[in-house]
Formats: structure tokens, C-alpha cells, sequence
């Protein structure tokens, strides 16, 4: 099948990934934009989790205030200046500003629970998993913590503005995107209310 200029702009526009990028999965999908999307979808994961390992040596704070009353602050880290200072990379990093000052989330990512919380959790849940299965009260644990911490870190909320994406999937698609490394190092949230 002949992968068209349009349906390469196309697929671009909805991912923002380079024109390679996007003509290589319209081949792979046999020019489906569907099956491209969720090919770059997958993609972007794959290269998230090889670059994990690279030193983060630059970043740029994105901000965020709504109605002059509530706002944030948010520190994106990147490998090069080069991206910390491109124009998409600045509108990214006040997005994830915007899904702070919206959401509230207490950690970035589900590490930085301090144990005690988790602990506090456990105790909780503990109660309610009794009398089920021995076999299945571990998984039915995890699942309940999970569950409970998921809008509290960041990494694990939905996008506002995409609700059939984690705020971790933007991070990937990001990471994709620039090519190199992006990860969200801290923010701050304000509020006059």
C-alpha cells in the first residue's frame, strides 16, 4: 500500500512524532492510521524504558496559575539543553504545570510514598480482604493500594486533557518525541483558597 504525504501529516499532527517516525508505523500498519497510532504508541514506551538510564544534566520549569488563585510549579528534566530550551518541550512542561494545579497529586511517582502511608493503607485494607481467598489477598491488596494512591502521584493520574492517557504515557510520548530522556524531577502547588 502507498503511504501518502497526507496520511504522514496526518498521523504527525495527531502524535507529534517526527515524519520518520510516523512513515516507518503507517508501513508496519500497512498505512492504517489506527494501527500506526497504537504502533507509536508502543513504540514510545519501548524507547522510555531504554533511555531510563540516562543522566538528566538539563530541564526547564513550567508554570501554571489559574484565576490568579491557585497555580504550580514544575521542573521537567531532559539530557540537553538543546531540548530543555525547544519551544514544544517549554508547552509540555506547563502542561503537566496545568495537570498539578488541577489535580493536586501529594508525590510524582508511586516510589516516593513514604512508607508510613503505605503502611497506614495496608492496615486499612487489611480488614476488607479478610475472608477472601489466601491465594488472591495479595493481588486483591495491591490492587486496592494501587488504587487508592492513583490520584495522589502525578505519574499515575489521568491527563486532563486526554482522559485515555496516564500523565506517565505523556512522559514516554515525550520521551519519544525529543529523543532522549524527560522525566518530571519535582513541582510545587500553590493555592490562596
Amino acid at each position: 500500500m502507498d503511504i501518502t504525504t497526507d496520511s504522514i501529516k496526518k498521523l504527525r499532527e495527531m502524535t507529534s512524532v517526527s515524519v520518520m517516525q510516523c512513515k516507518k508505523a503507517l508501513e508496519e500498519a500497512d498505512g492504517d492510521l489506527a494501527k500506526a497510532e497504537v504502533i507509536l504508541k508502543k513504540h514510545s514506551a519501548a524507547t522510555a524504558e531504554k533511555k531510563a538510564d540516562r543522566e538528566l544534566k538539563a530541564g526547564c520549569i513550567g508554570s501554571y496559575i489559574h484565576d490568579g488563585s491557585i497555580g504550580a510549579m514544575v521542573l521537567v528534566s531532559s539530557e540537553t539543553d538543546f531540548v530543555a530550551k525547544n519551544p514544544d518541550f517549554v508547552a509540555f512542561a506547563r502542561e503537566i504545570a496545568m495537570q498539578v494545579t488541577a489535580t493536586d497529586p501529594k508525590y510524582v511517582s508511586m516510589e516516593e510514598i513514604p512508607a508510613e502511608a503505605k503502611n497506614a493503607a495496608v492496615a486499612v485494607f487489611e480488614k476488607e480482604i479478610q475472608g477472601k481467598p489466601a491465594d488472591m489477598q495479595e493481588k486483591i491488596m495491591e490492587g486496592k493500594i494501587s488504587s487508592y494512591f492513583r490520584e495522589q502521584v502525578l505519574l499515575e493520574q489521568s491527563a486532563i486533557k486526554d482522559e485515555s492517557k496516564m500523565v506517565k504515557d505523556l512522559l514516554n510520548e515525550a520521551t519519544q518525541k525529543f529523543g532522549e530522556r524527560v522525566e518530571v524531577t519535582r513541582f510545587v502547588r500553590l493555592s490562596a483558597r
